[in-house]
């Protein structure tokens, strides 16, 4: 008989993997700080001047913060479609282009002294140069004015700029419009008035109320003339005021287009030229004589 075959031992096999060794055990974790909350954007030029956080990114994104203070009126156009209602007086300016109008304005809905001529049908005599501006030198308490030119409009529309402004004079009925120019015997100061002949006394209220916004976009046209140079881009001061179915528009100013400086009085120079109103005082009387002072 054959001897079976022996079988070999297998030797042990080894494993392969390394021994790990013991590892330490782990720091306990440490707990996550809260997240301070994030301070509001914002850049403190622009929100004095009232732009939203979201505006001064889009401003800011143009350039840089000091490029932005100075160039923000050139982008506040772009600013404002996305919702800004508030524009600054010298861009609104830039927007309507360089027209000249007063840079404060002031008006004065009609007194009861004028009733008589609420309706232009109660005075229905048109204005003539020779009745409105027929006092050559007007004479205040500190300063003398001399009439320098005249001019009447059939067509108010030829006498203003500024469509809004066109269209409220239409609105109104104005039929005329009486301008003169004036300038101080001394040269220093230049003065213009204008006579409008609208419909009635509702009709002249809502002109010289609606010109305390709308004198920055419509505005009477300045007289030319010889000796009278109105100082386009100069400070000057305007003021409207109702007188029945009429509205005297006011402008003045210096020559120079110098800011009022201490020795200017321009209260006395407004008041000056409003000595051109004596025609429609003339006309109060005209309508209800009555209305005439006692002697």
């Amino acid at each position: 008989m054959s001897t079976p075959p022996r079988r070999r031992r297998r030797s042990p096999v080894r494993s392969t993997q390394a021994v790990k060794e013991p590892q330490e055990p782990k720091a306990a974790k440490e707990p996550r700080r809260a997240k301070k909350p994030k301070e509001p954007w914002s850049v403190p030029r622009l929100e004095e001047w009232g732009l939203s956080r979201l505006q001064q990114r889009l401003v800011v994104g143009v350039g840089s913060v000091v490029g932005v203070v100075v160039a923000v009126v050139g982008f506040i156009l772009a600013v404002n479609a996305i919702g800004s209602t508030y524009v600054p007086e010298r861009a609104a300016s830039s927007a309507i282009g360089s027209q000249p109008r007063p840079d404060t304005y002031k008006g004065w809905v009609s007194p009861k002294l004028f009733a008589p001529i609420a309706q232009s049908e109660a005075d229905p005599k048109p204005l003539t140069l020779k009745d409105v501006f027929a006092e050559k030198t007007l004479k205040g308490d500190r300063i003398t004015l001399q009439l320098a030119g005249t001019h009447l409009d059939a067509d108010c529309a030829t006498a203003v700029w500024g469509q809004e402004l066109v269209d409220l004079l239409a609105e109104g009925g104005c039929t005329q419009a009486a301008r003169g120019i004036y300038t101080s015997s001394d040269g220093r100061y230049v003065a213009q008035y204008t006579l409008l002949n609208l419909r009635d006394t509702a009709s002249a209220d809502a002109l010289v109320q609606t010109l305390t916004t709308l004198h920055r976009g419509g505005w009477v046209q300045i007289l030319e003339a010889d000796k009278a140079v109105f100082p386009v881009g100069g400070h000057t001061e305007g003021s409207g005021h109702a007188m029945g179915h009429y509205v005297g528009l006011v402008w003045y100013g210096r020559a120079d287009g110098a800011d009022p400086g201490p020795r200017d009085d321009f209260l006395s120079l407004g008041l000056t030229v409003r000595g051109a109103e004596k025609a429609v005082f003339r006309r109060v009387v005209a309508a209800d004589p009555s209305a005439a002072p006692a002697p």
